[in-house]
């Protein structure tokens, strides 16, 4: 199933939420009086583009019409943040009163410039406990400074998808728990091929797909920000750990240029031809839907799953993860903000909505209930990821004034690590730490 949310880099995706923030500025209190029982017609916004998520979207709205016969929906699909961001300026009964993003990322912008309205208020007017009804780490995700203007649709989590049959072949019993059983199976799964690979054991460095410096950072229990607030990155440990670890397997693997010589060999990530579908590399860190995607491009060897490897001394926090995913908020400029929050409290909070929302696009529910629900299509390779977003210990990156631009500025670092253009890391990541607080300050 295509994730085509994945193909705007970050970089483009921080951009045009820069635009949207400043362009589209208003109140985040609740002062819109519409009637959600008179008749009305809301325009939703949303990113998914394939036929199957496109279907899915479709069948959650027409039950929520179904139980609002008064609310009309229009919904248009497909729709990048820069699109977003040029209907909100224009403004008019044409711009979106709800919009679903997948930018995580800038939640931190939409929030602090009030392009989104606070759910808060709504979120008590319904009588909706947020800290019942939502795992803790996704409510970190979807606020900022206390105002929650967007709220999770969906979530995502990131653990190891592996190749089970050369796992067999080279005599490996079962996943790796630690990072140095993750290192020797790496290194025993990479078979070569004159002066590349035949199989690899992963694709270590940072420009392969999923394998962002986030989601490795996670298994170190990582604090971006101190408790004043400004970034950590030097003086929290794992940081530093993370990339000498990774900087050591690019090495043990045949080193930065030979590995990346490889990587531009690679297929499209969202099709068959990705290079763990085709066998050339034997473990990929993903997400959730990679198990699903490999099946259904037909290839010959067992797949399984399995959580990301810990530091050696963290063997107690195995399970963990990194946690991301899609975001719904509610335009500050709309005049139908009642009747909005009728259709974003259905899509977000309702647990058949989000069991059947997550069963058709084979994503990880993002309510407490619908991660129990008994209508949730459970096979052992999504169980995996089930467990990861249960995990007490599973983190993600929290939100800032500059949205994703601090975490830019830190993989902007990491990509000069592990091509070894950096001698000494820590004072890097001072250096980091500096530029980081500048944007952040820039941006309040």
């Amino acid at each position: 199933m295509p994730r085509t949310r994945r193909l705007t880099a970050a970089a483009v995706a921080v951009a045009a939420i820069s635009v949207l923030a400043t362009a589209c500025t208003g109140s985040t209190a609740n002062t819109v009086a519409d009637d959600p029982a008179k008749e009305v017609t809301l325009n939703f916004w949303h990113g998914w583009s394939a036929p199957s998520e496109i279907k899915a979207i479709e069948d959650n709205i027409a039950r929520f019409q179904k139980a609002h016969p008064n609310i009309k929906v229009n919904v248009t699909g497909n729709m990048t943040d820069d699109k977003i961001n040029q209907a909100l300026r224009a403004g008019g009964d044409k711009a979106p009163d709800v919009v679903s993003s997948f930018t995580t990322d800038s939640v931190g912008k939409f929030c602090n410039s009030g392009a989104f309205t606070d759910l808060n208020p709504f979120l008590k007017k319904s009588g909706v406990d947020k800290e019942k009804v939502f795992p803790k780490t996704l409510l970190q995700y979807t606020q900022f400074n206390g105002n929650q203007c967007t709220l999770p649709l969906l979530n995502d989590a990131y653990g190891l998808v592996y190749n089970k049959t050369a796992f067999d072949a080279a005599g490996i019993s079962g996943p790796p728990k630690t990072w140095s059983e993750f290192v020797a199976d790496a290194q025993k799964l990479t078979v070569a091929k004159g002066d590349s690979y035949e199989q690899l054991g992963i694709m270590p460095t940072f420009h392969g797909y999923e394998t962002a410096p986030q989601r490795m950072a996670a298994q170190w229990s990582p604090s971006y920000f101190d408790a004043q607030g400004k970034s950590n990155l030097a003086k929290d440990p794992g940081f530093a750990q993370m990339l000498t670890a990774q900087k050591d397997l690019v090495a043990k693997l045949g080193g930065y240029e030979k590995l990346e010589k490889f990587r531009t060999t690679f297929g499209d990530e969202w099709s068959a031809e990705h290079p763990f579908h085709q066998g050339l590399v034997a473990m990929q860190i993903d997400g959730e839907w990679r198990a699903a995607m490999a099946k259904e491009a037909g290839v010959k060897f067992e797949v399984a799953t399995a959580p990301m490897p810990v530091p050696d001394d963290r063997l107690a926090d195995y399970g963990k993860g990194y946690l991301a995913g899609t975001i719904m908020g509610i335009s500050s400029a709309s005049k139908k903000q009642n009747a909005a929050w009728e259709l974003t409290k259905y899509m977000t909070t309702d647990t058949d909505a989000v069991v059947d929302f997550a069963n058709a696009i084979h994503n990880v529910p993002s309510t407490l209930a619908a991660l129990d629900s008994p209508k949730l299509q459970v096979t052992p390779e999504f169980k995996t990821f089930l467990d990861i977003a249960k995990h007490p210990k599973s983190t993600t990156t929290p939100a800032q004034a500059d949205g994703g631009t601090y975490q830019l500025t830190f993989a902007d670092f990491a990509y000069a690590v592990e091509k070894g253009e950096v001698a000494d890391i820590a004072a890097g990541l001072a250096k980091t730490d500096q530029q980081i607080d500048t944007d952040i300050a820039k941006a309040k």
